[in-house]
């Protein structure tokens, strides 16, 4: 059962960083590949913390796809 949950963290996780990094362009941030990634990889803590973090995040997640 504990595998099924670690699985299911693991693609959300996977899908943030996907979806937040295709539609990077609608965010406000700086266009720079070292920004991006960082900014991909970290989503979680910095949507907890950050408002305008979670306003360019759903932003980007609600591109155009």
């Amino acid at each position: 059962m504990m595998n099924f949950v670690v699985i299911g963290l693991v693609g959300a996780y996977g899908y943030g960083v996907w979806r937040f990094s295709r539609n990077f362009n609608r965010t406000n941030y700086q266009r720079t590949l070292p920004t991006k990634i960082v900014l991909a990889l970290l989503w979680p803590v910095c949507y907890v913390v950050n408002a305008s973090y979670r306003q360019n995040f759903n932003k980007a997640l609600k591109g155009g796809d």
